[in-house]
């Protein structure tokens, strides 16, 4: 082995587990609260931050916690939307929170880039309009009579605080250090999807006031989506990814399509480097990477969630399993809802 190939290869491992250790502030998540931070010194202690995030904690302690909520809506919602996949978002004890999944350039790695980064936009946007944070509040630009005639006044959510602290926060490591790497430009390109999935489906509500609900004066205000919304946008994006690849264009090094005959992503679509692993077999060598012998499959479904795809063609174990809902409810007035339980017995599937 010659010693240029060993440096090369020694470069490219460091590029990687440079560029996968970003996503390690979710271990934030697993912490109750993050609220009582009360002096910078508590930043350091903080597990999953690298030196430059810790410096940024200790400049927005208030907002650390917004951004402890932040990390667990993105992992609450990428196992929503991941419920039924092979990969469900199963999550470790420890860095990083998804394990080798989001190590590799996938295109589950970019979907939790763009939902982490998406997610705490979210979470300090509504930690300003909550009046939660000293340092920003409602999106006192959004005012004046519209053109459509009514009146701006509210709360307007303050979507470029939350952006701006999270292309800050979120994208620190990839600024720092790599950023002509193809991992680190995939990276900041799915974080910067994620935020536009937020801002370019921002709503107009209002609130109509008069006699009678005349409507005669009828004040707006704007107001981010809800965050399942925006989980359902990622996960088209990342049903359409687009397979990438570093190219240099003049003195600039680019992501462009694999394939030529695809059109060219936009900056709202997801890119990815590196094929996905099947998911079927549990890997021990690969944290995170859990297989799917147990998880429960459905057995007439022909997609993703069936038992032939979900079990690998393993073949699944089914039992007779006694099922406790609530049946028979009635109002009664004022004002509660009384139900019965009923037993009823169902099958249930698991693979092999």
């Amino acid at each position: 082995m010659s010693s240029e190939y060993l440096i090369r290869s020694l470069l490219m491992l460091f590029l990687a587990l440079f560029s996968a250790n970003a996503s390690n502030w979710l271990y934030l998540a697993k912490l109750s609260s993050v609220g009582s931070i009360s002096d910078e010194e508590t930043c350091e202690k903080l597990r999953g931050l690298i030196q430059r995030q810790v410096q940024i904690c200790k400049r927005n302690v208030e907002v650390m916690d917004a951004v402890r909520r932040g990390a667990q809506l993105a992992i609450d919602e990428c196992q929503f939307q991941f419920r039924n996949r092979r990969w469900n978002c199963s999550t470790l004890e420890s860095v990083p929170l998804f394990g080798k999944v989001v190590t590799q350039g996938t295109r589950e790695a970019a979907f939790v880039y763009a939902l982490s980064a998406a997610s705490v936009a979210f979470a300090v946007t509504r930690a300003c309009s909550s009046g939660e944070l000293d340092k920003c509040g409602c999106d006192r630009n959004v005012h004046g009579v519209s053109p459509e005639g009514f009146q701006w006044s509210g709360c307007s959510d303050n979507i470029a605080y939350g952006v701006a602290f999270s292309q800050s926060f979120v994208d620190i490591r990839e600024r720092s250090k790599g950023q002509s790497s193809n991992r680190a430009l995939m990276n900041l390109h799915n974080n910067e999807a994620g935020r536009k999935a937020i801002l370019n489906n921002m709503r107009v509500e209002c609130k109509c006031h008069g006699v009678s609900g005349s409507c005669e004066v009828k004040t707006c205000w704007k107001a981010m989506p809800p965050f399942r919304k925006v989980g359902n946008i990622i996960k088209e994006k990342f049903d359409g990814a687009t397979e990438v690849e570093l190219r240099k264009v003049g003195t600039t090094k680019v992501l462009v399509p694999r394939n030529s005959q695809f059109k060219p992503h936009t900056d709202e679509d997801l890119v990815y480097l590196d094929p996905s692993p099947d998911f079927c077999e549990h890997d021990p060598r690969s944290p995170g990477i859990l297989g799917t012998a147990g998880r429960f499959c459905n057995k007439t479904s022909k997609a993703i969630d069936g038992c032939e795809l979900m079990c690998c063609g393993r073949g699944f174990h089914t039992e007779e399993v006694e099922v406790v809902d609530r049946c028979s409810c009635k109002f009664h007035w004022c004002c509660y809802v009384k139900c019965k339980q009923c037993r009823k017995m169902v099958e249930m599937h698991t693979c092999r």
